[in-house]
């Protein structure tokens, strides 16, 4: 197309594109272009985390090497920090307020150290899902990747730290006059369904701190409350004894007192069933699917808003 100018001269101008009059929604349905950092379908979520899980075993075990990169004892404390624990408990709660009772010294002294140290499993994966987004903000808002990626390494950096714990578990149950024996193996699907189960619990509270990050200073009060209703330190059957019977039961089937429940059943060879409460292992199952799965979808719905604002 042409036309003449008032001075004589030949002016073009290009023919009507064929894009005019589109809107933005359908040029980019044109030509393939998506909007930066929109969550994926579900099923391509879970590829790219299963894409990136070099990367997340690599972060959790960087971690966890630079968690006591500042200590002398670097990692003993690891398993030190736990036993100290175990050590004050022991003195307040067996001695002074004898919650040991109904259990003799070669049962309750294992029975507490594997309390506090499968209890401080799930708090730890707990207070490291706070903080995922928000520490790690550089981050996210550097690269792209599943943002998922962060919680479930945490977990797995909580996981590894118990493994090297367990060693001293099974020494100290050892030294109480339990040893091997087949029910020993519990301990490894007791183990795979809590950290299904702490992975979930992480990812809840990934994308609630990442919202609100004032959460992490409330946290140490409501990890703390649980650790009491869980009976870390004492039988919840002894203690609630003269109390309605649905208030043990309550307390029973919380998850944090399921799992510990179930190690202490596998190892200490005095401590049978009936302090299990019924149905243990479909509770425990139960918990690790509705968290796991529930805590993954939940966090996944948010995943285009983590690191905006």
């Amino acid at each position: 197309m042409s036309d003449t100018t008032h001075d004589g001269a030949l002016a073009t101008s290009k023919p009507p594109s064929e894009d005019a009059g589109l809107s933005s929604a359908e040029l980019a349905r044109k030509y393939g272009l998506s909007v930066s950092g929109a969550r994926p379908g579900l099923g391509d979520y879970v590829r790219q985390l299963w894409g990136r899980r070099h990367f997340i075993m690599a972060f959790s075990r960087a971690k966890l090497v630079a968690q006591y990169s500042q200590a002398k004892l670097g990692q003993v404390w690891q398993v030190a920090t736990p036993l100290l624990n175990a050590l004050v408990y022991w003195l307040i709660f067996a001695l002074i307020l004898e919650a040991d009772r109904g259990m003799e010294p070669g049962v309750y002294i294992p029975f507490l150290v594997i309390g506090i140290f499968v209890f401080t499993f799930t708090q730890s994966s707990l207070m490291a899902g706070v903080r995922a987004i928000p520490g790690n903000l550089g981050l996210v808002r550097a690269l792209h990747f599943p943002r998922a990626s962060l919680p479930i390494s945490f977990s797995m950096q909580q996981l590894q730290q118990l493994l090297y714990s367990m060693i001293v578990v099974l020494v100290i149950v050892l030294c109480f006059g339990n040893y091997p024996k087949p029910s020993w193996l519990l301990v490894i699907p007791v183990l795979v369904l809590q950290f299904v189960f702490n992975t979930g619990l992480a990812m809840v509270f990934a994308r609630m701190g990442s919202k609100t990050p004032d959460l992490a200073q409330l946290m140490p009060f409501v990890t703390r409350t649980w650790m009491y209703a869980s009976g870390v330190m004492f039988s919840i059957n002894t203690m609630l004894k003269e109390r309605p019977q649905w208030i043990a039961d309550a307390l029973q089937w919380n998850p944090a007192a399921i799992y510990m429940d179930l190690i202490r059943f596998a190892l200490i060879d005095d401590y049978g069933a009936e302090n299990l409460p019924p149905h243990v292992w479909a509770f425990a199952v139960g918990w690790a699917v509705l968290i796991g799965l529930g805590g993954f979808v939940y966090f996944w719905k948010a995943e285009e808003r983590y690191g905006r604002g």
